[in-house]
């Protein structure tokens, strides 16, 4: 499942810069490219952007679930 980043959003910018795909853009709050985002998965074995945020506005979105195995299959996509 791909992650989403909440009101919370403090807009500090961390997540960005710790994101495998590049998935997170500015905005008020920031965004996750659901077509971008692996969970980190098979790079990391946490989301990135969780683990830096001051204030947890990265969240799993359920309206983008997915399998281990797809999420490898997209990061393959991404980063042939």
């Amino acid at each position: 499942m791909a992650f989403k980043i909440t009101a919370d959003c403090i807009e500090c910018g961390a997540c960005v810069t710790v994101c495998p795909n590049e998935a997170i853009t500015e905005g008020s709050p920031y965004v996750i490219d659901p077509d971008k985002c692996t969970e980190c998965v098979p790079v990391y074995d946490t989301q990135q952007c969780a683990e830096v945020c001051a204030v947890g506005a990265p969240q799993p979105d359920p309206d983008h679930v997915e399998t281990r195995e797809q999420l490898e299959a997209k990061y393959k996509r991404l980063h042939p």
